[in-house]
């Protein structure tokens, strides 16, 4: 069994970030490069939501050679995380600049897709704490609300 990577091993990482932003909720990292959730992802920039024990982190790299949105919750204030969650999912686009807000059960990662000369911006919600996440939502063509539709990410 892999061993979870620490809440302290994420902030020291966080401290080689050239610039943080802290609100009640959100901690907003902006890197070049930090290592960052686990020893085989390289964080291009990414942000941390907590809410109650929960931490939550979102970020995007390109391990794949795609740029891709990814995300892992915890449940016990950042000592353990769950899966890994592809959130944008889209090959062949660049899935980039991770936002991410968490209010009590409920985590919106909110993320910029570019193909070409085009960018979209996309959002997914989960109600359950981060363990599934409903459709993807384009922000800029979004007609409907996303309520009761959960499915979860795959992973990459």
């Amino acid at each position: 069994m892999k061993e979870k990577t620490p809440l302290w091993v994420i902030i020291v990482a966080i401290t080689l970030a050239t610039t943080i932003t802290v609100t009640p909720t959100i901690i907003q990292i902006q890197s070049a490069h930090a290592s960052v959730i686990s020893s085989t992802s390289r964080l291009i920039g990414g942000t941390i939501a907590v809410s109650g024990s929960n931490v939550y982190a979102a970020w995007w790299n390109n391990k794949t050679g795609d740029f891709e949105v990814m995300f892992r919750a915890s449940t016990d204030n950042g000592h353990t995380f769950g899966p890994k969650i592809n959130l944008s999912n889209s090959p062949g686009v660049a899935s980039t600049d991770a936002q991410i807000a968490a209010e009590g059960k409920n985590v919106y990662v909110i993320w910029w897709e570019s193909s070409g000369n085009t960018a979209e911006p996309f959002l997914r919600i989960s109600y359950d704490n981060g363990n599934t996440f409903g459709q993807k939502i384009m922000l800029s063509n979004a007609t409907t609300a996303a309520i009761g539709s959960t499915t979860s990410g795959g992973s990459k």
